[in-house]
Order: C-alpha cells, then structure tokens, then sequence
C-alpha cells in the first residue's frame, strides 16, 4: 500500500496537520482556522474603511459627531454584530451540511464533491452579500444627513468589501486544503475543477491592485465634478495613503496567491526527490482543485506506473536472474546466442525421491527452500547466477551472461562454500555437486513468443554427469581437472587430483578433482 509523502507539510503548511488526521481532529482544526482567518479578513476590512473614511478620500466629515453621531455609534456597531452573528451561522451551517460526508468519515458523493472543492466561493459570496447590504444601508442614511456623502461612503465600505472578500476567499481555500485532499482522493480533479491558475492570479490581480487602482482614478475623476474644493494637499494626502494600502495589502493578496500556486509544486518536487533517492512507495495528497491538483494526481499515476514496473522488474529477475534482467530491460532480445568460455556447476540431493516419500509435502517444500537458499546465496557471492531450478537441482553458471574475471575459481569456490555450510546448516540433506568448465554457446532459445536464456554446451552435459558421479564419492563434490587448470593458483592449490574416468554419454575422459583440507598443494596426477 503506498504511503503518503515524508514531506514534513503533505497538505503544504504544518498548520493543516497531517492526512492521517481522525476525522474529528480535522473538523476543529478547520472550524478554528476557517473562523481565525474570516475574523482577520474582516477586521483588515475595517481598518481600510476607517483609513479610507477618516484621512484617504476626499467629501464631506462623515465622522462629525453633531450630524452622523447615531449612524456611527448605533447604526453601524449594530449592523457589524448583526452581520458577525449572521454570517457566523449562515457559513456554518453551509459548511457543515456540504462537509457532512467528511464529518461522518465516509466516501463524498459526486455532488458532495462539487459542494466542498466550492465551498471557498461559497463562504466568500456570504461575505460579498453581508458587506454589499451593509453599503446599501450606511450610504443610505448617510445619504439622507448629507446627499454628497454618498460617493464617498460607497467607495470606502465597497473598496474594504472587496478587499475582505478577496482575503477570505484565498484564506477560506487555505483552510480547507484537508476536506479539499479527501475529496480529490475519490475522483479526477480535472472532472472538480473550480477555478484554474490563471483564474486565482487574475482575482488576486483585481483584487488587490485592480480595485484600488481604480480607486485612485476615481478619487482623481471626483476632484474634477464636484461641487466642493478640494485642495492639493488633501489630495496628494488621499493618494498617498491609498497608495500605501495598495502596495501592503496588494503584496499580501499576491504573497497568498503565490503560496497557493508553490505549495502543490513544492509537495510534487519533494515526492520526486524521494523517488529519486529510492523510495517508490509514496502517495502525494491531492488537495488542489486547479490544475496544480492534476499535476499532483499526475505524480501519483506516474509513481503508480513506476512501482508496478519495478515490482514486474524484480519478479522478473528473481525468476530468470538480475544479469539476465538486466540486460533483456538495456536492450531487445532475440533468439540466438554467442560462444563463451564458462564454468558450471550442477548441484543435486541425495535421495530426494525417498525424502519425499518419507516425509509431507510441506516439509520437503521448506527443506528445499532452505537448501536453495543456501545455493543461491553462495552463487551470487562469487558473482555467478542460477539459470535454472529443477526439481531438487540446479544449475549455475559463471561468465554468462555477465563476464567474471576467474569463473573457474569462482565456480570452484562457491562449490567448496555450499557444501561446508549445507552440512553446518541443513544438516538433514546431502547434495552432490559437479563442476565443469569449456566453450559452449550462452544466448535465448525457444520461440519469439516464449524463449528463456541459458547455455547449451559440453561443460554442462560434462557437470551433470560429475554431479552424478559424486553422489558416490567422499565429500559428494567432483570438478574437471581442465575447470581446476583454468582456476587462479589460490584456488588451485585448493584441490587435488584423481582417477580419470569416462563419463556417460562422452568419448574424452575426464581426469577428477576433489577438494582437499589436508595440504595445499596440489597432488597432481602422473601419466595423464
């Protein structure tokens, strides 16, 4: 089961938590972050309405307490409660019944998908409504104390609403990164998408420099139509500060729309690195619904692809051997083979039919995985491989296909090893063991369809039949004297000679070699 990424912020922030979150421990976090983050976006809110109203743009004192005193200390602190109150449980409710599904810990409907990846215009079109009825009535009424109030009233209470609509949204989207990851892990985000990249730059653009920009012309336009003077200073006063407000809460808009964007593709660089650095097992979580989701969805269909062939690879090379893998993934196989000078060696139980008659099926079956262990452990020390399993024998080959610098004294070596620990390790078995060494052909044979790689030659007709010579011999183990011949002198001196005998099946006889423990020197064989 692949695991999600060691990344130290999965969801892109360590304030999100983790993926492996209970579910309740989910829902508090999001409800104190989601209520956090609308409290600061409308207090920011509030300031900018002051800024603008008290010192920024130009018209008439809407803060003189003789004519405005009931509208400012009644009316306002009034609707700002109500509007708390209000907008508190309308977004609650809406977010609890669109989360029900994660609340409950069970897999989201299609539409119960849709309704949680929207669920930050959602809560953002709440706000646009609260602050779009506070404008109507507060310009209202101080439309009705002083007609030319209204201009300014309605730009400064506009301007703080889109500013707090524009923080809310991007911050509410923050929020529910974690219900947004356990929507998309039932679906394609391409089939959810809300808004794209572009489409969250473009609001962030509008919203924190296109609206106050245009805030400026008109503060320019305003000067030139009104009926009342407004002097330079007052202006360049209004300007400056609504400059100021521009440049601040414009870089915090860009700065969250910026984090928004690095954050996937930070999560993705970080998965890759680990993928790099060996680890296939890795699940990214998908928590964003622009294209960024996709490309974080793309990386774990990649790491999926990636671990099924790697899985594939390895069954593939525990099967037919890594050489032999190796090089069928480097390049195409085909039928046919070359000439190579090789050594073998063919190992086999003795008395394996009556083992398996004396005993159950399964205890033979970890007998012979304990004796194959062994083998295979020792072949692949001195850098041969096993071509085949048969039965309760096998065959190894050295120099094929991997070329070794002394395959005969590897072969020979890896011999002498699996028969002293077979009797220190597996004690209930023998096994015979015949070494050979020569030319013979190593390549694929079969079928285009089915073929397999081996070796076909003298060498391995001549170990079978000294493997099955040796099962009557003292130590159970023979090698040629041509494979002793071609072995390094160290090994050499580690075998003597014998009798020299005509095998089953060829012409040519074969001058014997047992291991000795006695002296290393080699008793060669006279008149020969």
């Amino acid at each position: 089961m692949p695991q999600p990424s060691k990344s130290a912020a999965p969801l892109g922030s360590r304030l999100l938590g983790d993926t492996s979150e209970s579910p309740q421990r989910r829902r508090v976090r999001v409800q104190i972050l989601l209520t956090i983050f609308l409290i600061a976006a409308n207090l920011i809110g509030a300031v900018i309405v002051g800024a603008l109203v008290s010192v920024v743009v130009p018209g008439p004192d809407v803060l003189d307490p003789a004519k405005y005193w009931w509208v400012n200390y009644i009316v306002v602190p009034t609707y700002v409660t109500l509007a708390f109150i209000v907008g508190a449980l309308w977004g609650t409710t809406r977010a609890i019944r669109a989360l029900r599904w994660a609340i409950d810990d069970r897999t989201p409907t299609p539409r119960e998908q849709i309704n949680t990846l929207s669920m930050p215009w959602q809560l953002t079109r709440i706000q646009i409504v609260l602050w779009a009825v506070g404008l109507v009535l507060i310009t209202t009424i101080d439309g009705i104390i002083e007609p030319q109030s209204i201009p300014k009233v309605a730009f400064t209470i506009g301007s703080g609403g889109t500013v707090v609509c524009a923080f809310s949204y991007l911050l509410s989207e923050f929020a529910l990164r974690p219900a947004a990851a356990r929507a998309l892990e039932v679906g394609d985000p391409r089939r959810s998408r809300i808004a794209g990249v572009m489409g969250r730059s473009i609001l962030s653009w509008i919203l924190g420099t296109g609206v106050p920009v245009a805030g400026l012309m008109i503060i320019a336009i305003f000067s030139f139509i009104r009926p009342f003077h407004t002097n330079t200073e007052t202006m360049a006063v209004a300007i400056l500060a609504l400059g100021s407000v521009t440049l601040v809460f414009g870089f915090f808009l860009t700065v969250l729309g910026g984090f928004a964007t690095t954050a996937p593709i930070n999560n993705v660089r970080s998965a890759m690195a680990e993928v790099e650095g060996g680890n296939m097992d890795i699940h990214l979580a998908v928590y964003d619904g622009t294209e960024l989701g996709e490309l974080q969805s793309g990386f774990n269909r990649m790491a999926d692809k990636v671990r099924e062939r790697e899985k594939i690879r390895d069954l593939f090379g525990r099967h037919v051997g890594q050489e032999v893998a190796e090089a069928a993934l480097s390049k195409n196989p085909e039928l046919g083979g070359e000439e190579r000078d090789i050594a073998v060696f063919f190992i086999d139980l003795v008395g394996s039919t009556e083992m398996a008659s004396s005993r159950p099926p399964a205890e033979v079956v970890a007998l012979l995985n304990r004796f194959f262990a062994v083998v295979v452990d020792e072949v692949d020390e001195h850098g041969g491989f096993i071509n085949k399993f048969e039965g309760d024998a096998a065959l190894a080959i050295f120099g094929a296909p991997a070329e070794i610098a002394d395959p005969c004294g590897s072969a020979l070596a890896a011999a002498r090893k699996i028969s002293s620990r077979l009797r220190a390790e597996v004690p209930e078995c023998s096994a015979a063991v015949g070494v050979a060494s020569g030319r013979a052909v190593a390549g694929n044979v079969g079928a285009k369809s089915r073929f397999e790689y081996t070796v076909i030659g003298d060498p391995v007709n001549e170990a079978a039949r000294l493997s099955d010579l040796a099962k009557k011999a003292p130590g159970a183990i023979l090698a040629s004297k041509v494979t002793v011949d071609g072995a390094t002198s160290t090994e050499a001196r580690r075998w003597r000679l014998g009798d020299s005998v005509t095998l089953r099946g060829r012409s040519a006889t074969t001058i014997l070699a047992s291991p000795t423990t006695s002296s290393p020197s080699m008793q060669r064989h006279q008149g020969q």
